[in-house]
């Protein structure tokens, strides 16, 4: 193909060459997709932690989860220590009988009665497609221990309020960030988290800087553990995190236009004109208030369950600091599930939210 091109930046020309593939293979007819790893595990607009344990999907996962070998850790994690990551809640579905089944989405401690989360936890859309904040009443959150067991001690502790960022909307992972009010302090021993502001948040957004990620989530196999886990992953580059997304969509997508393009007779010079314009209107999957954090090998990674919970850099002093909270991660097969080889994951940015957590906690005393 000779069709000489004008000057386009990497990522641009990354997804104009899926077009050019496309072209040269004369495809002659759309293909079959290969595994989603490009798109959130779990599409906010039609699903929700919440729910998904409500209706029982939950246990029946973990009962198929029970005949499968695969390991029982958080994605390539391990048990955290007794009393280890102390600031760490389970969100808790009231009514359900004790342990895994009854929890969807984890937090922390910010304050003796405030919890930070992700908002697609505590917001979900109804039977007729319209998106409301969950009932407080129907939820307790769990502070002061590592284990989900009714034997385990900690303090099941009822809601006051729930408080959604404003900007966050139902069908997107955009401003992902909730807090909760709890009705009373917790009566189990207990720890807060600190959290950067703008410009420690631009220190801890840095590729390498290793960070640690804990929760109940599902596992390996899609088994629910009793026991807290967790697994060291690193800051990565948010743009090469979009940029391999992004390319992975435009393979796809190509395919199918480069059929169209064929079916339609188009010159090289249409052609290329009309796919600038489509992928003109791409938005990048993380935006800048959200971090890319994993690993370069990949299998370690957060999944479902571990939504709202914290994302943690160590400090010199041995102290910690939130950096994020879990929000998605890539799909696996089909577009259900976790990618269990997923090398990268997203997080709400809590730096870019600062001034929301005050004001917010400051007007509801």
């Amino acid at each position: 193909m000779t069709q000489s091109q004008p000057f386009r930046p990497p990522l641009a020309t990354a997804l104009t060459t899926a077009l050019t593939v496309a072209l040269c293979s004369g495809l002659a007819q759309a293909q079959t997709a290969p595994p989603d790893f490009s798109a959130p595990a779990a599409d906010p607009a039609s699903t929700s932690p919440f729910a998904f344990a409500q209706s029982g999907m939950k246990a029946a996962r973990a009962k198929a989860a029970a005949n499968n070998p695969a390991g029982a850790r958080v994605i390539g994690g391990e048990l955290a220590e007794a009393g280890e990551y102390p600031w760490q809640v389970g969100l808790m579905i009231n009514g359900a009988a004790p342990g895994p089944d009854g929890h969807f989405c984890g937090g922390s401690m910010l304050l003796d009665q405030w919890v930070l989360t992700a908002a697609h936890c505590i917001h979900m859309s109804d039977d007729k497609g319209v998106f409301r904040d969950i009932n407080p009443q129907a939820v307790s959150v769990l502070v002061g221990t590592n284990s989900l067991s009714d034997s385990a001690g900690g303090d099941l502790v009822p809601i006051e309020a729930i408080f959604r960022h404003p900007d966050y909307i139902g069908s997107e992972f955009d401003n992902d960030i909730a807090l909760i009010k709890l009705a009373r302090p917790p009566r189990a021993a207990f720890a807060t988290i600190k959290v950067p502001d703008a410009a420690f948040g631009d220190y801890l957004d840095q590729p390498g800087v290793s960070t640690i990620v804990s929760g109940w989530g599902l596992t390996e196999g899609g088994d629910h553990p009793e026991a807290l886990r967790e697994v060291q992953i690193q800051m990565m580059d948010r743009n090469l995190c979009n940029q391999a997304m992004l390319e992975t969509r435009a393979e796809e997508a190509a395919k199918g236009f480069g059929y169209a393009v064929k079916v339609f007779g188009l010159s090289d010079e249409a052609a290329y004109s009309a796919w600038d314009a489509l992928v003109s209107g791409v938005k990048p999957p993380m935006s800048e208030n959200m971090l890319c954090s994993g690993t370069f090998e990949g299998g370690k990674t957060a999944c479902s369950g571990d939504s709202g919970g914290p994302l943690v850099v160590s400090l010199a002093d041995g102290s910690f600091i939130q950096a994020g909270i879990v929000s998605w991660g890539l799909s696996g097969i089909g577009g259900k599930g976790c990618n269990e080889s997923a090398p990268f994951s997203a997080y709400t940015r809590v730096s870019n939210y600062l001034p929301w957590l005050e004001k917010t906690i400051d007007a509801n005393p």
